[in-house]
């Protein structure tokens, strides 16, 4: 397998659609994003990586069901391939043998 590399938006986005499983939707992870790491993004911005995701084989996409809160319209919700998983486990180890790599720190008395 080619080795593709992620952004650091697509990888938090990738890693939002794994934590949020069947409530992985443009809004859902907006929020997500906001209240898990304080950052501020548009929903824009989340479907155009959703999208790139996509196209990557990262994740897929279906259509949900349509709601009266939604005035009749469905949410495409989005969850995470194999190839997906892959790469979130490959990202995970990649950076665990780094933070290995960092001499231990030790902090003296003040």
């Amino acid at each position: 397998m080619s080795r593709d590399f992620l952004g650091e938006f697509e990888e938090l986005v990738l890693t939002m659609v794994a934590i949020l499983k069947e409530e992985a939707y443009g809004n859902a992870l907006v929020n997500e994003i906001k209240q898990r790491v304080g950052r501020e993004c548009n929903l824009s911005a989340v479907h155009v990586t959703l999208y790139r995701l996509e196209d990557k084989g990262l994740i897929k996409s279906s259509m949900g069901g349509a709601t009266n809160a939604r005035g009749g319209r469905r949410k495409r919700i989005f969850s995470v391939t194999n190839a997906g998983l892959a790469m979130l486990r490959d990202m995970k180890e990649s950076r665990m043998e780094l933070w290995k790599l960092i001499p231990q720190l030790k902090f003296g008395s003040l």
